[in-house]
């Protein structure tokens, strides 16, 4: 079995729908919480068979709020990438990955919004990835990938959605398994919120079945480009 280690900057944002098509694969994976007291990340040795990044609600990675590990975690996710290993970077997850890569972030307001996102790369995922499909962002400040990047999907504003890193890098702007309980829970978690959340939720609520729907064939393409169903 293969087994991943996650990396978590809160306790509300988490795999989410994401797990369930993990664990009916049979891929393991584990939590790390730097977050909470006496945990650090992990070193790039303790690194199972991949590395997903999460995001971080209000944490961002471009100087206004940046998370306590920010440095920690783009010297392991280049590790990673130096050793071919596949990384899964989600939000934050995504700032992190494109640093880490030699692109940057930029600074921008936390926002919570469930936008449409656009295809331009036909065979995306092997494939896999859908035409159009929603995509809802938790976030303060956006990644800038590196130019080598490759660009699959861009929001309303011609902005990255998902780009590619080499054969198994993948950063996500949106979470492609967000759930409804995650945006609640970061609401009460932090002190600081998005403004005026209420339309963002009831829209979260309307977009439920298509965020599932599209999730199914996002996560065979990434499996099978991130080799993590291989023996």
């Amino acid at each position: 079995m293969k087994s991943l280690t996650i990396i978590q900057h809160t306790s509300a944002d988490f795999l989410g729908l994401m797990e369930d098509h993990f664990e009916g694969r049979r891929i393991r994976f584990k939590y790390v919480r730097p977050f909470t007291e006496g945990v650090a990340p992990p070193e790039f040795d303790q690194i199972g068979d991949g590395l997903i990044l999460l995001g971080g609600g209000p944490w961002g990675s471009a100087g206004e709020r940046d998370v306590p590990t920010l440095a920690e975690e783009i010297s392991l996710a280049r590790a990673c990438l130096m050793h071919d290993l596949p990384i899964i970077g989600i939000g934050l997850g995504a700032q992190i990955l494109a640093i880490a890569a030699g692109g940057k972030s930029e600074p921008a307001k936390l926002e919570f919004k469930i936008g449409q996102a656009t295809r331009i790369t036909k065979d995306a995922l092997n494939g896999y990835l859908p035409q159009s499909f929603p995509f809802v962002t938790y976030m303060r400040d956006r990644p800038v990938p590196p130019d080598y990047a490759e660009i699959l999907a861009v929001d309303e504003d011609e902005r990255p959605v998902i780009f590619q890193i080499g054969k198994s890098a993948f950063g996500f702007s949106g979470h492609p398994g967000f759930k409804l309980a995650m945006a609640e829970d970061l609401i009460m978690e932090f002190e600081e919120s998005p403004k005026n959340p209420g339309p963002a939720l009831q829209n979260l609520r309307e977009s439920r079945t298509e965020i599932e729907d599209a999730l199914v064939p996002i996560m065979t393409g990434l499996v099978q480009l991130t080799g993590l169903m291989g023996a």
